[in-house]
C-alpha cells in the first residue's frame, strides 16, 4: 500500500511536470537570421577571462569570425590571470581590447567585477547591444546576427541562448545533457519568454542586452555579489523590459570536464546558493528528488512481484521522465537508451548538492579558479 502511494505521487508529479510545468522538455533550438534590410546596430562583446590560454584563442577568433556586418569590437577582461591569457588575447587583432582588471573589492564576485570592466571600457564605442559571452564559448558565424536579429525583430532587452556544451568524455555523455535538462526545468523557456509571468533565467555563457536596458537597472554593480549572476541580470532587466530564453546549435562549449568529479564540483559550486543556505531548502530538496527521480523505478521493481498497481505507478512515472528527457538526449547526439539514466543521475546531482553544503558550512563554498566566493560569511554590500 505504502509502495503504491508513493508510486501514485510520483506519476501524479510527472504528470504535472509533463502536461503543465511550461512544456519545458520540447528542444527548439532558435537560429533567427538578421534581415539584410535592417540597419545593424554598434556591438561590444565583453568577455571575462581568467587562466583561459588553453581555450581564449578559438573563442576570439570565433568572434572575429561572425558574419554580423555591423560595427563590433571585442573587450576580453584579464581577471588577474597568472597564466597567458592576456597575451595569447593581445595577438589576436585590432579589433580585440585587453583590459587588466584591477583588484577585486569588497562585495563583488570575480566575473561581475570583470564584466564592469569591461562594460565600462566598451562604452567609448557606444553600442547598442552588449554581448556578454564566456572565455570557454566558440560561436558559430552567424551567432551574433542571430541574436541581433531576435533582439531587434521582437523588440527584446535580453537575448541569452543555452550554449551546447561539451559532450564527449563518457561524465560529459552522463551528466550534461541532464544539467541543461533541470536548468529548463527550474526555469521553462515558455514562462521566461512571457512577459505576464515573473520567472525570469538567462544562460551566461551567451547574453546579448541592450546597453541602455542595462543603465537603466543601474548596471552591473547592480548584481555585484551575484553567483548565479545571469539569472539575477535576467530578473532586473525582465522588471522594466523584455527578455528572451532558447537554446541553441550556434554557440558551444569547449571547456572540458573529463572526470566525474570536475562536473561534480562544477555543479557543487552553485547549488546550495540557490538554495539560500537553507538547510530546510536543502531537506526538501533531497526529498523532492528522491520522490520524483528515484522512487519510479524503485517502486516499480519493488511492486514487480508484490504490487500491481505500484509496478503500474511507477513504471508510467519512469516512462514519463524518459520521455520527458529524451528530446534533450537527442539534442546531444545520444542514444535514446540514456533518457531511462535520470535517476542515476539524479542520485549525483543530489550528492553534489550535499556536498555543496558542506562546503558552504566549512567556509570553501562556490570556488572558481582558486577563488572561495560563498562563504559564511555573507558578501558585503558597498
Amino acid at each position: 500500500m505504502v509502495a503504491a502511494s508513493i508510486g501514485a505521487l510520483s506519476l501524479f508529479i510527472w504528470l504535472c511536470l509533463f502536461f503543465a510545468w511550461g512544456r519545458f522538455w520540447r528542444i527548439v533550438p532558435s537560429s533567427p537570421a538578421l534581415a539584410p534590410e535592417n540597419l545593424l546596430p554598434r556591438v561590444a562583446a565583453v568577455v571575462p577571462a581568467r587562466n583561459e590560454a588553453d581555450v581564449i584563442s578559438p573563442v576570439i577568433r570565433s568572434l572575429l569570425n561572425q558574419d554580423y556586418g555591423g560595427p563590433l569590437h571585442i573587450y576580453v577582461v584579464d581577471d588577474q590571470s597568472t597564466d597567458e591569457t592576456a597575451a595569447v588575447a593581445g595577438k589576436c587583432g585590432d579589433t580585440v581590447t585587453v583590459i587588466a582588471s584591477p583588484d577585486l573589492p569588497s562585495g563583488w564576485t570575480g566575473k561581475m567585477w570583470a564584466l564592469a570592466q569591461g562594460v565600462q571600457r566598451a562604452a567609448e564605442f557606444s553600442p547598442k547591444y552588449l554581448l556578454f559571452t564566456d572565455a570557454d564559448i566558440v560561436h558559430s558565424s552567424s551567432s551574433l546576427s542571430g541574436l541581433v536579429g531576435m533582439a531587434e525583430a521582437l523588440h527584446l532587452d535580453l537575448v541569452s541562448m543555452m550554449v551546447k556544451l561539451r559532450c564527449e568524455s563518457f561524465a560529459e555523455r552522463t551528466l550534461m545533457p541532464a544539467f541543461v535538462f533541470f536548468f529548463f526545468m527550474l526555469y521553462p523557456p515558455n514562462w521566461v519568454n512571457d512577459p505576464r509571468r515573473k520567472t525570469a533565467a538567462a544562460a551566461g555563457g551567451d547574453i546579448l542586452v541592450r546597453a541602455d536596458a542595462l543603465a537603466r537597472m543601474g548596471g552591473i554593480a547592480r548584481i555585484r555579489g551575484e553567483l548565479i549572476d545571469d539569472c539575477a541580470l535576467a530578473r532586473e532587466i525582465k522588471h522594466n523590459g523584455a527578455i528572451w530564453l532558447g537554446l541553441t546549435n550556434d554557440a558551444r562549449s569547449i571547456r572540458r570536464y573529463e572526470t566525474f568529479g570536475t562536473i561534480g564540483r562544477m555543479i557543487s559550486r552553485n547549488a546550495f546558493y540557490q538554495l539560500r543556505h537553507s538547510a530546510w531548502l536543502l531537506i526538501a530538496t533531497l526529498a523532492g528528488l528522491g520522490i520524483t527521480y528515484l522512487a519510479p523505478p524503485l517502486v516499480l521493481i519493488a511492486g514487480v512481484h508484490s504490487n500491481h498497481w505500484a509496478a503500474l505507478f511507477g513504471g508510467l512515472g519512469w516512462l514519463l521522465m524518459s520521455i520527458s528527457f529524451l528530446p534533450m538526449v537527442r539534442f546531444y547526439g545520444l542514444s535514446p537508451l540514456w533518457a531511462a539514466s535520470l535517476p542515476l543521475v539524479a542520485i549525483f546531482y543530489a550528492g553534489a548538492t550535499i556536498h555543496s553544503a558542506a562546503e558552504f558550512w566549512l567556509g570553501s563554498g562556490g570556488e572558481w579558479k582558486g577563488r572561495t566566493q560563498d562563504q559564511q560569511t555573507p558578501l558585503a554590500k558597498e
